[in-house]
């Protein structure tokens, strides 16, 4: 019982995640624009969900606990370029990119040294 409650509530958390940022996406594509999207609150929700990630991933949890933080990325990515897009600012995407792919090898790079720091 407890296990079938348990997938239950791990599958319905996903599903429920796999379309949380869609009716945003479709409404912004339907309207063409990006009014009512605030960018320094969807990059603070972006940055917040990469580091959760981040930290989940550092720490060795299970994919399974953690999983519904890469599809509200990909949603958030794909928002985050539909607003750059309709406001005209598709080459400003790139710097953004940038610092959350730099942040990300950063961070793996500095578990790397700790963990041949421990070695030693």
């Amino acid at each position: 019982m407890e296990a079938g409650l348990l997938w239950f509530c791990n599958w319905s958390t996903l599903g429920v995640c796999a379309a949380l940022k869609l009716p945003q996406i479709y409404a912004q594509l339907a309207a063409r624009s990006a009014r009512g999207i605030s960018l320094p609150s969807l990059l603070l929700e972006l940055a917040g969900f990469l580091v959760f990630l981040r930290y989940q991933h550092y720490y060795g949890n299970p994919l399974l606990t953690y999983l519904e933080y890469p599809i509200l990325i990909a949603q958030d990515i794909v928002l985050l370029l539909f607003v750059f897009h309709f406001n005209g600012n598709v080459k400003q995407a790139l710097p953004y990119m940038a610092v959350f792919v730099s942040s990300w090898f950063i961070l793996s790079l500095q578990k790397w040294i700790i963990d041949l720091a421990m070695q030693e």
